[in-house]
């Protein structure tokens, strides 16, 4: 899954941990809507090293004097999505259930099925003060608050061969007019300048994602997530598209890039060959390549620099993409929800859990953690990643992940034919469904 680390394995090994089917899950709520029944059902995504660390938080939790025991159920993530919505939709949800914030989660508050943590962090403040105030406002909706980060961040960044660079006698961008001067550059002695797994659209998300928040600051696609359909002809939206498509010409990303793929390690592969100079990817990139190319990464060669910023814009610079967190949420129909918030306060900033999460590779979303990050065995990226989250004043959700599932997918075809040329920056607007030369029919 995108975004998950894989790092070193716990020594605990964990078993019991596979996905069960719907039925068997909802057979097991029994009952009434709100009924206890001694088990407090937390769901979540199959992802075996953090699934360890999760049973090792349940097992310590469930050692005390509890009036329920917490259970792990976990699943795969491509159904996840639908199996929570019927679950939820059906009176019989989990009591704890993972999600990514932001429009994901909408969804459910706005048909009354999460419950409002409001008061467990007005009760807890040490608690709440325990996380990056950023990232608590992924589930965060209309000021009140409803979810708790269980997750490590993952802000998107812009890495780049520093060999590469060397070589040609360049430093990397601190400006979008550096970034175009760079492009000329590489392309001018064959090498790719930018990498881009150009089979997936995510990939191609986080360039519009940083342009516009560079431009205009994080209030037009605000406003898109919050209903409002004409901003997506907002003149700063059609500035950075314009910019977007500028880039493309220019021939920022190849020629080839529609063909490579990042689950297939492409994208990855040609930054730490040299066939590429920079790769914009979140931070799970990191991990990829110590798996993949540990020579590239122990070697030194593995740069890293915030999105460059864009001279007139508004955007604050520190403002940084991706994701700030998972998140944990209770259930408005679950009838352990007292206990499930007592697991939440006492295992998810917990000194263990964090420890865990760290050991993992993870840079959780905790403050005054600078001296564990330090030790790590990976100490620099670790730390400057923290930096980054700890000290931006906006940290979006990508917008895929902030939007309901549906907006998320004409988004995603409609910027794919921005990439092909296939559709202008004028005509990307939530509501224009024509087909752009018959290639990618939205609506």
């Amino acid at each position: 899954m995108r975004g998950m680390v894989r790092n070193r394995r716990l020594s605990r090994v964990v078993a019991g941990l596979t996905g069960i089917g719907l039925a068997a899950a909802l057979a097991a709520c029994g009952g009434d809507s709100g009924a206890s029944d001694g088990t407090v059902r937390l769901w979540a995504l199959e992802d075996g090293i953090v699934n360890e660390v999760q049973q090792a938080s349940i097992d310590r939790f469930n050692e005390g004097d509890r009036d329920a025991e917490v259970e792990l159920q976990t699943y795969g993530n491509d159904p996840y999505k639908e199996r929570l919505r019927t679950a939820l939709g059906s009176g019989n949800p989990p009591d704890i259930f993972f999600n990514w914030g932001g429009g994901n989660l909408k969804e459910y508050v706005d048909a009354g099925e999460v419950r409002d943590l409001s008061g467990l962090f007005e009760d807890n403040p040490d608690f709440r003060d325990s996380f990056i105030p950023s990232v608590l406002e992924v589930a965060t909706l209309d000021g009140t608050a409803y979810g708790v980060p269980m997750r490590g961040t993952q802000p998107v960044v812009l890495y780049y061969n520093k060999a590469v660079f060397e070589d040609a006698g360049v430093e990397p961008p601190q400006t979008w007019d550096d970034l175009l001067s760079l492009v000329e550059t590489f392309s001018g002695e064959g090498i790719t300048p930018i990498a881009l797994a150009g089979t997936q659209a995510w990939t191609e998300l986080m360039w519009i994602e940083y342009i516009l928040d560079r431009l205009a600051g994080p209030e037009v696609f605000q406003a898109i997530r919050d209903g409002d359909a004409s901003a997506w002809g907002d003149p700063a939206m059609v500035e950075a598209l314009t910019m977007l498509r500028e880039l493309i010409d220019a021939g920022g990303f190849g020629d080839a890039f529609q063909s490579v793929d990042y689950d297939a390690g492409g994208a990855s592969a040609i930054l730490a060959r040299g066939d590429a100079a920079m790769h914009l990817m979140g931070t799970w990139e990191y991990t990829n390549q110590l798996s993949e190319s540990p020579e590239f990464v122990e070697g030194g060669d593995l740069g890293w620099v915030p999105f460059p910023t864009i001279e007139g814009g508004s955007g604050d610079p520190s403002n940084v993409v991706g994701n700030p967190a998972n998140m944990y949420s209770i259930s408005a129909d679950s009838g352990n929800a007292e206990v499930g918030e007592d697991y939440l306060l006492e295992q998810m900033a917990s000194e263990e859990y964090v420890d865990e999460l760290i050991e993992i590779g993870d840079v959780p979303v905790v403050v005054g953690i600078e001296d564990k990050l330090a030790e790590t065995a990976n100490a620099e990226h670790a730390t400057w990643v923290y930096d980054l989250v700890l000290n931006a004043q906006s940290f979006q959700l990508s917008w895929d992940q902030d939007l309901p599932s549906d907006q998320a997918t004409r988004m995603l075809e409609q910027l794919t034919a921005v990439f092909l040329g296939d559709q202008t920056p004028e005509g990307v607007r939530r509501g224009d469904v024509r087909s752009v030369a018959g290639r990618h029919p939205i609506g």
